[in-house]
């Protein structure tokens, strides 16, 4: 099974540190895997953090965005017949062995396209990850939080805040913070959409997974991801954010769109 793990990582002036800690937690496994570092800075400064044989160093100063970037690993992991990719963002540590647990649940049920741990907070607490499908509604909302009591009943639902924290469940939209990957299912659904800069990629490669394969939120393992919430911080991000979200809309279907009331639909029975 080790010769049929890789992974990506994909870096921007990226910090030293935090890189070496997202680095080490997926090689100290002792696993025969291969580490894609594609690096999107403009220098390749960052190539000294290729310390290990497993590791492969690429320098992509062309920044095509996340999931473009992502794809480059991808796309040579498919070509050498690997089958099974995990995408990890340069914020994510862990400290227990997640990889295989993982793995070890998709090989059982070949209709397994993705799945994500539970992902947590530096201080230890959930992030509420797993998601509905959004409609442009359910994202302003979540900018506006307003009113409270209305909100609050909202969201719980779209973030799906009400579920049993232990249970494996089909989520129809999954976070690319940490993601498993079935590269089989990749060759038929697609991978990420390089249309999207950044932010809504993980969505769009979540709701093609889910029309076809099974997207599984796997609480049994956690990693701890530094999240920064950049787009409510800069307005060039900002910018990018709502961008993406046009795409995605545009792509999807803006108010109008009857396959995400029945998939949510679908993914809120699971819980009745």
């Amino acid at each position: 099974m080790n010769k049929e793990i890789s992974s990506s990582i994909v870096l921007y002036n990226s910090d030293e540190k935090i890189l070496e800690d997202a680095i080490a937690s997926f090689l100290n496994m002792n696993l025969n895997v291969k580490l894609y570092l594609i690096d999107n800075s403009p220098t390749d400064i960052l190539k000294t953090l290729k310390k290990d044989s497993r590791t492969i160093y690429i320098h992509n100063p062309s920044n095509p965005g996340f999931g473009a970037s992502h794809n480059i690993a991808i796309q040579k992991s498919v070509n050498e017949g690997i089958k099974y990719h995990f995408i990890i963002n340069p914020d994510i540590y862990f400290d227990q062995d997640v990889v295989l647990p993982m793995i070890s649940y998709m090989v059982k049920d070949s209709s397994i396209g993705m799945m994500m741990p539970q992902i947590l907070n530096l201080d230890g607490t959930i992030q509420n990850l797993p998601k509905l499908l959004p409609s442009p509604f359910s994202i302003l909302w979540r900018k506006l939080k307003k009113p409270a009591r209305s909100y609050e009943k909202f969201i719980n639902q779209y973030e799906l805040r009400q579920v049993p924290k232990d249970m494996i469940y089909h989520a129809p939209v999954l976070s690319g913070c940490f993601t498993l990957l079935n590269l089989e299912a990749i060759k038929k659904v697609g991978m990420y959409d390089d249309k999207f800069f950044m932010y809504f990629e993980d969505w769009d490669l979540s709701r093609r997974m889910h029309q076809h394969y099974k997207t599984i939120y796997f609480p049994l393992v956690s990693v701890y991801h530094g999240y920064d919430s950049g787009a409510n911080k800069s307005s060039k991000l900002f910018r990018i954010f709502i961008n993406s979200a046009i795409t995605y809309f545009n792509k999807w279907g803006w108010f109008f769109d009857t396959e995400r009331k029945k998939i949510n639909k679908e993914a809120l029975a699971q819980f009745k």
